[in-house]
């Protein structure tokens, strides 16, 4: 095996908040990266989710460049036309009603977080709590974070946001109890498919319950679709394999195909609860990153990319399984779970240690939850890319289970 090209150390100027792999990447095509040294790696991360299209893409470049030359940014102030553009399209592909656009997932949430404090406030509600999950993850601002279900990233930033009721997945009996008798609560706000969570999938019956319930009491049904959204698992949004309709719905990551941008899709419900001075950003809908969303969808659309992510996704799956049916059966790997080209292998034990053995072979991935490698591939991945990742991956899990704790 070929050792990792060696990086030196970031800068003594830039924060050290990231647990980094020694590579610098210069540039990419399709599915393929490259670091500063030439060495080629095959891109199963897709900038966590984000990378769309993969890289140079032949129809979005172009689009970039000449936006570039046109507007970057201007303000809030005035009418941005892609924004409509954009909205209309979101409206149209998920059945809801308006968007407010920002930049990142945590504004995205953060936003979700406050339409349904004043939700509760307009209806009367002094102190109004939501509903969150075990195992969550929606940012890392103070609010988000408080949100999040992840006590290890949560320590050294309390005291955290108050407001919260925290319940396990899928177990309708559990949220029904933990919110018996409470008139305070507004909302119940999960990811369709947990992502730095170790891919956890809300079941289908589980989501048309959560549904039922939400109407039944006048709660928002608030989904976080920032990771599994924009058909990553071959619907454009996760829930949306339940037939259901979300009342406020988060989305980043992969819209943009790289460039930043961040989205809240609201129903009827939730459409008309904040008001000029109620929530803004600076950077949020800006010229670039509105033709960014627009072009991504467009090209998403006239490459058949849902299409492609379901099926390669179920073929990268099977792969993976196929290769794997011995550490299955023996239980060393636990698990294939996710849909489309967002999995997770969950192992049983820590394997932290596979993201740099497998960059060292050509393959960049990401560990979640200590114990889950995630896969979420560009969505214009090939069965013949799926297949190679199955080559590099499975041999190094066959390695690391085989070794002593």
């Amino acid at each position: 095996m070929s050792a990792a090209p060696f990086i030196e150390a970031s800068s003594p100027h830039v924060m050290n908040t990231y647990g980094r792999v020694p590579i610098a990447l210069s540039h990419g095509q399709g599915c393929r990266v490259w670091d500063v040294n030439g060495k080629s790696y095959l891109d199963a991360l897709g900038g966590i989710a984000v990378n769309t299209l993969g890289h140079n893409h032949p129809k979005l470049v172009p689009a970039l460049q000449d936006q570039i030359a046109k507007i970057i940014h201007s303000s809030n102030y005035y009418h941005v036309p892609n924004q409509e553009v954009l909205a209309k399209k979101l409206v149209e592909l998920s059945g809801m009603s308006n968007v407010f656009f920002c930049s990142t997932g945590l504004e995205a949430n953060e936003a979700a977080l406050k339409l349904a404090r004043k939700f509760g406030h307009d209806k009367g509600i002094e102190r109004p709590e939501i509903v969150v999950y075990d195992k969550a993850f929606h940012g890392r601002s103070i609010a988000t974070l408080s949100a999040t279900g992840n006590p290890k990233i949560q320590a050294g930033f309390g005291p955290l946001v108050e407001g919260f009721i925290r319940v396990p997945l899928n177990n309708i009996d559990s949220l029904k109890q933990a919110t018996e008798g409470n008139p305070n609560v507004v909302a119940v706000f999960f990811e369709a498919i947990q992502g730095e969570g170790g891919v956890n999938p809300m079941h289908m019956d589980y989501l048309k319950e959560v549904r039922q319930l939400c109407d039944e009491r006048d709660w928002l049904l608030m989904i976080d679709e920032v990771q599994c959204g924009m058909g990553r698992t071959g619907k454009w949004f996760a829930h949306q394999w339940a037939g259901i309709k979300a009342d406020v719905m988060p989305l980043a990551k992969g819209l943009g195909s790289g460039v930043p941008i961040g989205a809240v899709v609201a129903g009827p419900k939730a459409a008309n609860i904040f008001q000029p001075g109620n929530h803004g950003t600076t950077f949020g809908g800006n010229p670039l990153a509105m033709r960014a969303g627009v072009e991504t969808i467009r090209i998403m659309e006239e490459e058949g990319l849902l299409a492609n992510a379901a099926t390669v996704g179920a073929h990268l799956a099977a792969a993976l399984a196929k290769a794997l049916s011995a550490e299955l059966a023996t239980k060393t790997v636990k698990e294939i779970r996710g849909q489309g080209l967002m999995l997770g292998i969950e192992l049983a034990k820590p394997c932290s240690a596979l993201v740099g053995q497998c960059a060292a072979n050509g393959l960049l991935i990401s560990v979640t939850a200590d114990t889950v490698i995630r896969l979420v591939p560009p969505l214009i991945m090939t069965t013949a890319e799926a297949d190679e990742v199955v080559s590099i991956l499975c041999p190094l899990i066959k390695q690391l289970v085989l070794e002593q704790p």
